[in-house]
């Protein structure tokens, strides 16, 4: 797994300044060819003079040049052994755990690299790298066991053995795709110190209309070259592409400049240098607004924010112009939040105004992770992290969308060898909910029951249960229901559902009981403190709901009975349920149901509970049918079952009285 070269290229202003020790000229070597970060180079040349050297404190150091050589150039595993060697060798500097707790998390090895974070806070307690590692590590994992809904796949038509990235858009049709790769069949042939790859070239490839890729071709000459050419941007009109070009010669960099080439029918004229900055200054993976007026690209220019070592990060900077053909303004760096100590690279601006980009500064899985940033009042930035599976613990960069649809082509080194593209779509999200309208008393199913579902869009749909009392509704995304259920000789009943919020497809289940008009209707979970008339707290759940029923059926009027067991004095009994229906009707009057609907009766204990299907299915020890009478009660050996019973005829009803209430 090699980092892209026209980042590693980038990468070569970005130089580590290290002090060099020259207890001979092989080692001397490996030193200046790491300082010119010929990262992949330097680890043959350290590795021949750690054979050579005899000082074990000066080998130390070697291996440790070594493990970060493989770290550079994205080799995790390379990089972890060769750390876990610098580690156990006592190494002076404690980043080395730091680093080897990065390339664990690289490699997806998620606990441990938390126990290597957690070891470089007892060295460096400080440093909020650490912290941070282990909430990247957790939250990787919670990412992992609950994937946001993206379904990913490896483009094998466009990958090869070599890197390829930084997919674009070509046409508007999103039949011609263009992207940066350093096959063999790039213009330039030498080998890349940083990589070992061939420089970087854009290619192309088309879809016919079978839906088959073509092999990928390079771009004419006109844009490729024997430098590095890269990450290319197309415009909304599909007339202007955008593209990175760093010119190399000899151990030297001579700086990466964001390039502009007009469109000619099919071919693309000779690409001009849009002048950001001084030609040795790094400006590279350009992206534009879909009005062009506004362009992103990655820079390490003065102004870009320090990194650990104190030198400048990669940023995401900003210019601007007042029509097409006007010059840009000076570069902005956008600063907080989306730019950090880390480094912010491979921008791309959604045509919805979403900036997204690349970043291994944020809180991420490992390596670089993609974010999507949205513009909110006052100027600031909404990151947020694309979560897995669209990111890995590897490199996850350079993604670019369908302007319509969430979906499209991303560049991702999660296989472990090279970078490769890879297609991303999100399913249109599915809901359906599947409902049941039972009999409050009974829990039977009624069939021929009437649903409405009424969606907070305005738009209300009708049908009817089946033989089972079952009904179903596709629903939409982002909307509010209730679903309203009624049937002659029941009470109207209603239950909710909302799709709001909801980030993957759901089937929803709901169960709408209707109270029958004919029959007593006992309220569940009416609770008063022993011989007091005070209603408890919890109860205004239960009470709520028959507020609701109230105002579903607007044209009955209730009465109120309260139950007591049959323990204590008889006239005590009756006027402590007179006062306890009275405290119901005082409540649903508090919610403004009005006072001459209701009616409160105290029943004292002449009424023993008549045990219904249900109770019977929620304590199965006593018969359907059976009467609660004290004579059974007590006949009831075990004395906590003889409690339960007493519970059962504690209780608050209601009972229509009439049906055709007057609401004018």
């Amino acid at each position: 797994m090699r980092i892209p070269t026209i980042l590693m290229t980038i990468s070569l202003i970005f130089l580590v300044t290290i002090q060099s020790y020259s207890q001979n000229k092989r080692l001397q070597r490996a030193y200046d060819t790491y300082n010119a970060g010929e990262y992949y180079q330097a680890i043959d040349i350290f590795k021949d003079a750690y054979q050579k050297i005899t000082d074990k404190k000066e080998k130390v150091r070697i291996t440790y040049f070594i493990a970060d050589c493989y770290r550079r150039i994205n080799d995790p595993k390379q990089a972890a052994m060769w750390y876990r060697k610098v580690i156990s060798r006592n190494y002076e500097d404690p980043v080395a755990v730091l680093y080897y707790a990065d390339m664990l998390k690289m490699l997806g090895e998620y606990e441990e690299a938390k126990l290597q974070y957690d070891n470089y806070k007892e060295l460096v307690p400080n440093d909020a790298r650490a912290t941070d590692g282990v909430l990247s590590c957790d939250l990787a994992l919670e990412w992992m066991e609950f994937p946001n809904g993206y379904v990913v796949e490896e483009m094998k038509f466009f990958n090869s053995k070599m890197s390829d990235y930084s997919p674009a858009y070509a046409r508007e049709d999103y039949r011609l795709v263009y992207f940066t790769s350093t096959r063999e069949e790039t213009f330039g042939k030498k080998e890349h110190g940083g990589t070992g790859d061939n420089f970087a070239d854009i290619f192309e490839s088309s879809m016919d209309r079978k839906g088959k890729w073509s092999t990928p071709i390079p771009l004419s000459e006109e844009i490729n070259s024997e430098n590095e050419e890269g990450t290319p941007f197309i415009t909304s009109d599909y007339s202007s592409m955008y593209f990175t070009r760093c010119e190399i010669s000899k151990n030297k960099t001579m700086g990466c400049q964001i390039y502009v080439s007009k469109r000619r029918g099919e071919s693309w004229e000779k690409p001009e240098s849009v002048n950001l900055a001084e030609d040795s200054i790094v400006t590279a993976h350009p992206t534009l607004s879909s009005d062009e007026l506004t362009m992103y690209f990655v820079s390490d220019m003065n102004g870009s924010i320090k990194n650990s070592y104190g030198k400048n990060s990669k940023d995401i900077w900003r210019v601007t112009r007042a029509g097409i053909s006007d010059e840009w303004s000076s570069p902005v760096n956008i600063g907080e939040p989306i730019n950090t100590p880390g480094d912010e690279v491979f921008p791309y601006m959604h045509p919805d105004g979403t900036l997204y980009f690349s970043s291994n500064g944020h809180i991420g899985m490992g390596g670089l992770d993609i974010f999507k940033a949205k513009s909110i009042a006052g100027g600031n930035w909404e990151i947020e992290n694309m979560k897995y599976p669209v990111n890995s613990s590897s490199d996850d960069f350079g993604i670019c969308f369908e302007s319509s649809r969430e979906a499209g082509f991303f560049s991702s080194a999660r296989k472990g060898k090279s970078d490769d593209l890879y297609m991303f779509m999100l399913p249109p999200l599915k809901f359906t909910i599947t409902g049941i309208v039972k009999n409050e008393n009974t829990d039977d199913p009624i069939e021929g029951a009437n649903i409405k579902s009424i969606s907070s869009d305005g738009i209300t749909l009708e049908t009817e249960t089946d033989t089972e009392g079952t009904f179903k509704f596709m629903l939409k995304p982002g909307t509010d229901y209730v679903f309203l259920a009624e049937k002659k000789g029941f009470l109207k009943g209603k239950e909710r559902e909302t799709t709001k919020n909801r980030e993957s497809s759901t089937d929803f289940s709901t169960t709408i009981y209707l109270p029958p008009i004919d029959e007593v209707i006992r309220i569940d979970n009416i609770f008063f403190d022993f011989a007091s008339d005070v209603l408890r707290p919890e109860s205004t759940v239960s009470l709520d709901k028959l507020v609701e029923t109230l105002n579903d059926n607007p044209n009955i009027t209730i009465e109120l009975g309260s139950h007591t067991d049959n323990r204590g004095n008889n006239d005590f009994n009756l006027d402590l349920s007179n006062r306890r229906a009275q405290s119901v009707v005082n409540y649903l009057i508090s919610k403004g149901i009005r006072q001459d609907r209701l009616i409160s009766k105290g029943y004292g204990e002449t009424q023993p509970k008549v045990v219904d299907k249900r109770d019977h299915d929620a304590y199965p020890f006593i018969p359907e049918g059976q009467v609660l009478t004290e004579a059974y009660i007590n006949s009831i050996e075990d004395e906590d079952l003889q409690e339960l019973a007493h519970f059962l005829n504690r209780r608050t009803e209601f009972k229509v009285l009439t049906i055709d209430y007057n609401t004018e």
